[in-house]
């Protein structure tokens, strides 16, 4: 993991902790006994940039990424894990993904060849901008940890910068404008937009 040197890994702690709903969500998680694993992205990148805007009225945690690393892991355990935080807390809209079958993911979808990724943490620093590449779980004593391997720097300055370690240009150009970034948090500076995309780049349901 890599933290600022900041203070920002405290930080994000401490509004992890502040939220009932994350971390009703985390203990939920924590229940299945994964051996490696975060909630990440959305959920994460959302509530420390509400928090920075002093926002009122903070975004609702709706959809929930749930990633983990699990090698061995049967063949549809991703959706079993799915129905299981569904049935513990219906209110959410649970998506989980093992970031040790990726690549086999990008193969049949996109059908790209990606080498398999080793851990849990260099799934997380494949995400599309640095600053979404921000997770977070719960240990067994109640301490907060953070998996941040592009560090903290990004989300905490409100700043948003393409990841090229997966995502193209064009996508996270097309996440930008579909996530409404500029919109939501007016004070991002966000890095590499053609304006013709987000003009026309259409809304779709908010993921990671």
């Amino acid at each position: 993991m890599t933290f600022s040197t900041k203070g920002h890994a405290q930080r994000l702690v401490d509004m992890v902790a502040a939220s009932a709903e994350l971390m009703a969500a985390l203990r939920v998680v924590r229940s299945l006994e994964l051996a490696s694993w975060c909630i990440g992205a959305g959920a994460i990148r959302s509530l420390v940039w509400d928090t920075l805007h002093e926002f009122d009225r903070r975004s609702p945690l709706e959809d929930v990424d749930v990633v983990y690393f699990e090698a061995e892991a049967a063949p549809g355990q991703d959706a079993d894990l799915e129905n299981r935080l569904r049935s513990a807390m219906p209110s959410l809209h649970w998506e989980v993904t093992n970031q040790a079958g990726v690549h086999r993911w990008f193969a049949a979808a996109l059908g790209q060849v990606v080498p398999p990724l080793a851990s849990l943490e260099a799934g997380v620093a494949t995400w599309p901008e640095y600053a979404t590449c921000v997770g977070v779980y719960l240990n067994d004593d109640d301490s907060l940890g953070v998996v941040a391997p592009h560090g903290l720097d990004d989300l905490f300055e409100l700043r948003v910068r393409h990841n090229p370690l997966r995502a193209s240009v064009a996508t996270y150009q097309e996440r930008i404008a579909a996530k409404r970034f500029g919109e939501r948090w007016p004070r991002l500076s966000i890095g590499g937009l053609d304006a013709a995309a987000i003009e026309f780049a259409p809304i779709t349901q908010e993921s990671a």
